[in-house]
């Protein structure tokens, strides 16, 4: 199905490297239905001042893009079934959807696609590597995960055991190189689970550069789209991309 998608992008015609970015979930149809578009503003002006065009889809589910959610954690609702290698690989076909489409477009240098998310859109990133798409080179993740703050409790998550085996799935799979972001105050997945995350992510076999940052505001779950934070994520970012 179509989703609403963002774009910004530099004067002139390109062809521009591009920049996919994926925006976090709420299990609450309700909340969904409401959700704004994420623009990311100060991350987008960021990417176009080196030279990027971004893209930001909206996924199926969500705001305006409406439809069918494909990305629950569970087929009941519930804890005790949570499948968070499923969900993380519905946000990937979305993903590869708007990477097809993006790909094809003439201001687009289809060989210098960079995926980026924040949350479930991190989480769908790192799902991603694992099917190796030949046009993306980069995947950036920031605070990727599912099942944080259950009930709507900050640092309450539901089997985080099974978020990472889930992790350790994909990253035997992935060969893409990922760039990891996780601050020391994030509500949603604390320290302890970011770094079993991203560990059994790495021995499984992924390519992952793991960054635990200290705490940012009053949640470090926001720092991807807060204006402060640029300052803090831009060095590490702009270094990884280019070695790649």
């Amino acid at each position: 199905m179509l989703m609403r998608t963002l774009l910004f992008r530099p004067p002139g015609a390109g062809p521009f490297p591009l920049v996919i970015v994926n925006h976090g979930t709420v299990q609450s149809a309700a909340l969904r239905a409401k959700l704004r578009h994420a623009e990311f503003l100060a991350a987008s002006e960021w990417f176009v001042a080196r030279g990027y065009a971004v893209a930001l889809p909206q996924r199926p589910g969500h705001g305006d893009t409406a439809g069918p959610y494909f990305e629950t954690n569970s087929r009941t609702g519930g804890c005790d079934d949570a499948d968070y290698r499923r969900a993380g690989l519905a946000t990937a076909g979305s993903i590869e959807a708007a990477i097809r489409f993006f790909a094809r477009q003439p201001f687009v240098n289809k060989s210098g696609i960079v995926v980026v998310g924040q949350s479930a859109g991190g989480w769908g990133a790192l799902a991603l590597a694992s099917r190796n798409p030949p046009d993306v080179k980069a995947i950036v993740n920031f605070a990727g995960g599912r099942g944080g703050q259950v009930a709507g409790r900050p640092n309450n998550n539901c089997l985080p055991e099974r978020l990472i085996e889930a992790a350790r799935h994909y990253g035997a799979r992935a060969r893409i190189p990922v760039l990891s972001i996780y601050t020391e105050n994030d509500s949603f997945f604390s320290p302890r689970i970011a770094r079993a995350l991203n560990e059994a992510y790495r021995a499984a076999g992924g390519r992952i550069e793991f960054h635990p940052l200290p705490a940012f505001g009053s949640d470090g779950h926001s720092l991807f789209g807060a204006r402060q934070g640029v300052a803090i994520w831009g060095p590490l970012v702009e270094a990884f991309l280019k070695r790649r």
